[in-house]
């Protein structure tokens, strides 16, 4: 299994008004990115030669690009270390990928590793200034939680995408064990080939449901993203009904996060 990681200088943590600087000026950077992409970055791709699929895997290459740099950035200014164990296995034809969602930067953290990722995402970072331009153009699916999201999340994977879902909806609220929704279970079971859990973990943890940007740890954070065995749906697929399979597969998926999640605290403690 691939291994990649950053976690150059770990015995050393620079002092807390540096890495609120250094968060401060990354999120800036995120924020002035986004629109520069919008407003130059995407317009230029445009008048390049293509179909409506060569102008949408551009603009998926340019976005985890983007973010693969904004994560380096991060690690270099003292913000963060990280570590990603099987990221080869991830951007399969028709993989679904399912992830606990802890902090605000796990969204950015996968799609820097995967290279033509498409995601599910809140509807309301669809008018924010700063994400709006980077999300059309890569084609991104709103999260309506209506049917028509559904089926443009299912068609995706039977086209042959890699589909990244957080089943939680949002992110994680401390202290509180993830709650799934079946809304990524019936995705799966609609059209993946291969589901793929990905456990995240932030310690200690920041960037909160509960904590605003500006609330540093007493030392850098270390984000973990591990990637699970892959999962069957065709197995739970014929387990009864729909509704009955996707309730299994749901209910599979949380145990699975659950235990996983109890070892990083024990591995932490």
């Amino acid at each position: 299994m691939e291994l990649v990681t950053q976690q150059g200088m770990s015995r050393y943590s620079a002092p807390w008004w540096w890495r609120l600087v250094a968060t401060a000026l990354s999120f800036t950077i995120f924020g002035i990115g986004g629109v520069l992409l919008r407003v130059l970055v995407f317009p230029l791709l445009a008048l390049l030669p293509g179909d409506a699929l060569a102008h949408r895997t551009r603009a998926r290459t340019v976005v985890s690009l983007s973010f693969r740099w904004f994560v380096e950035f991060m690690f270099r200014s003292g913000v963060l270390t990280y570590e990603v164990e099987g990221a080869e296995r991830l951007g399969r034809p028709g993989q679904v990928v399912i992830a606990n969602h802890p902090s605000l930067i796990d969204v950015v953290v996968l799609v820097a590793f995967i290279r033509d990722a498409n995601c599910v995402v809140k509807q309301s970072l669809w008018d924010n200034p700063c994400m709006r331009g980077p999300i059309r153009a890569a084609g991104y699916i709103s999260n309506s939680g209506s049917m028509d999201m559904l089926d443009e999340a299912a068609a995706a994977l039977q086209s042959g995408e890699t589909l990244i879902i957080f089943p939680e909806g949002t992110r994680t609220t401390p202290g509180q064990p993830p709650q799934f929704h079946r809304g990524a279970a019936a995705i799966a079971l609609r059209g993946a080939r291969v589901v793929t859990p990905v456990v995240i973990s932030v310690t200690p943890t920041t960037l909160t449901k509960a904590e605003p940007w500006y609330s540093i740890p007493s030392r850098r954070f270390h984000f973990r993203l591990r990637v699970g065995q892959d999962i069957d749906p065709l197995h739970f697929s014929a387990l009864g009904p729909a509704p009955v399979a996707s309730r299994k597969l749901n209910e599979h998926l949380h145990q699975h996060f659950m235990k996983e999640l109890a070892e990083d605290e024990r591995s932490a403690a």
